[in-house]
């Protein structure tokens, strides 16, 4: 069975960086495009970051030019670093698989098949 295991949550002050980790097992990674969601108190989670089998990756408009995603298929690793964060990041932060062809819509939770537990990331001012 396909799990995920994500790491690396924490609190930080507001333009700091965290780096996220996301084990997977159960699955040939390198064949899959997975994502980064996102899920803040009261709010709709949503797609922060995504990154197809040949390392193709977008972002939310939010957070281009501040996170980035890849991966370490030998190590069954996904990542998100985040730079110059914000109190706005505070979310619960989710990593996910697809086993379903790229779309145009790679950052639509719809599309993922399997979620992992979550990380906390807290931004304070």
């Amino acid at each position: 069975q396909v799990q995920l295991v994500e790491s690396g949550g924490g609190s930080v002050q507001a333009g700091g960086s965290l780096r996220l980790s996301c084990a997977g097992s159960g699955y040939t990674f390198s064949s899959y495009h997975m994502g980064w969601f996102r899920q803040a108190p009261g709010k709709e989670r949503e797609g922060v970051a995504a990154i197809d089998s040949r390392g193709g990756t977008i972002y939310a408009d939010s957070v281009k030019g501040r996170f980035a995603i890849s991966k370490e298929n030998a190590q069954y690793t996904l990542y998100l670093q985040m730079n110059s964060l914000k109190p706005e990041d505070t979310a619960m932060y989710y990593c996910a698989i697809s086993l379903r062809a790229w779309t145009s819509r790679p950052l639509s939770e719809s599309g993922y098949d399997y979620w992992g537990q979550g990380t906390q990331v807290t931004v304070s001012s």
